[in-house]
């Protein structure tokens, strides 16, 4: 026998949260509700405008909630108006209250872009490719009211390759997330879903990033810069100074190659290999942006810059 389909209130805001969106829309399950950030400036004319999660419930018709705080007497309201079963997160960006937890009978669940207990908290894919980590997973998890402390309903395994950056594994691991949340979905409806509390002792955090975790340090081993490239994109960005200018970093290769020069040295600055001395090993620049301008190759830049050996790449200006 066939359980019954739930009633579903998706908490969401962010591109990340769309494919599971899209999931759920189109499973047996009835999304009833939306709930999502207050729309905000974007772009560069900072502009107010809906998010990737609100066009998305907009445009599929389901009814979308924006409240400024969700201890809010109408929000509540409106909320329990929707006779959820059980409520779906996926990047909303907000601690959810007792009272939001308490109103699903099944409560809520949410989809993680970590293999818990690793990585708690609103950057783990950042943090991950930082660490210099190899593999990386979608978790659903129980949520409760500690931080992405919940018991574990299932998980899924990707790698992360050398050279990939934070958009480009996030990006697939919301691919991967979003059958993953539909099973454990269907298998809440029928009462099938073991839950497997984690491991409190292995737990590590990943923390919001700065613009302050942006500023590169040359004394770094180049392995460790390059990942840094690649986890803090696409925002804050790698950044270093040359000849006063900001230059952000977009794409890197490490080399162990000695680097017989100071850190933040320029070793070569000539087409197709712009190479900067690491606190061990050397980085060779394969694309990189002047602040303002467009991203360009290294070859583009070399060709518009003056940029000769011996010259420093430093911290700040």
């Amino acid at each position: 026998m066939v359980a019954a389909p739930l009633r579903v209130v998706f908490f969401g805001t962010p591109a990340f949260a769309v494919p599971t969106l899209d999931a759920l829309l189109a499973s047996r399950h009835a999304v009833v509700g939306v709930v999502c950030q207050p729309d905000r400036p974007r772009g560069r004319g900072h502009k107010t405008s809906a998010g990737p999660v609100k066009s998305r419930a907009v445009s599929a018709g389901v009814p979308v909630l924006q409240p400024q705080r969700l201890k809010d007497d109408g929000f509540l309201e409106s909320l329990a108006a929707l006779a959820a079963d059980l409520g779906v997160v996926a990047a909303y960006g907000r601690i959810l209250t007792d009272a939001v937890l308490a109103m699903p009978r099944l409560g809520l669940i949410n989809v993680h872009a970590s293999l818990l207990p690793r990585y708690r908290g609103a950057a783990p894919v950042h943090r991950a490719i930082i660490a210099g980590d190899r593999e990386t997973g979608v978790t659903i998890m129980r949520v409760v009211q500690a931080l992405d402390a919940g018991p574990m309903l299932a998980t899924a395994h990707r790698p992360i390759g050398a050279d990939e950056t934070s958009d480009e594994v996030e990006r697939d691991l919301a691919r991967i997330g979003a059958p993953l949340l539909v099973e454990t979905v269907d298998g809440l409806a029928a009462g099938t879903v073991r839950e497997t509390p984690q491991d409190a002792s292995a737990a590590t955090y990943a923390p919001r990033l700065t613009k302050e975790d942006g500023a590169l340090d040359w004394q770094a081993p180049a392995i460790r810069i390059h990942n840094l490239v690649r986890g803090l994109h696409p925002w804050p960005h790698a950044s270093t100074f040359l000849h006063g200018r900001r230059l952000i970093l977009l794409r890197s290769s490490p080399s162990d190659q000695p680097a017989g020069a100071a850190p933040g040295t320029v070793l070569a600055a000539k087409p197709g290999d712009f190479v900067v001395a690491a606190g061990s090993g050397r980085v060779h620049l394969v694309e990189v942006q002047v602040e303002g301008k467009r991203p360009m190759t290294a070859r583009e830049f070399l060709a518009g810059h003056r940029v000769s050996p011996g010259d420093r790449l430093t911290p700040a200006p």
